[in-house]
């Protein structure tokens, strides 16, 4: 080990990697973090931070979606179930 290291070009803050995806530090509820672990054991393994990045996605989706395409799906969903 050195005895000094040079920090001086050092960055702080999210670090980005190759793939798209930016490491952070993130504080969620001890309920709600559980609460994704167990549906991915539910649903027999996988990744709960993909699922998380998933819930995520679809909630930016649904909010830039103008409220006549939602109420448009939402009917024709619920059509779908009666037929």
């Amino acid at each position: 080990m050195k005895k000094e290291y040079d920090f001086s070009k050092g960055k702080r803050g999210a670090i980005i990697s190759a793939e798209g995806k930016t490491n952070i530090t993130i504080r969620l509820d001890d309920d709600v973090l559980e609460w994704y672990r167990a549906e991915v054991h539910r649903a027999g393994g996988g990744n709960y931070q993909a699922l998380i990045n998933q819930v995520l996605r679809e909630y930016m989706r649904q909010r830039q979606e103008p409220l006549e395409d939602i109420l448009r799906r939402v009917v024709r969903e619920e059509l779908r179930h009666i037929a």
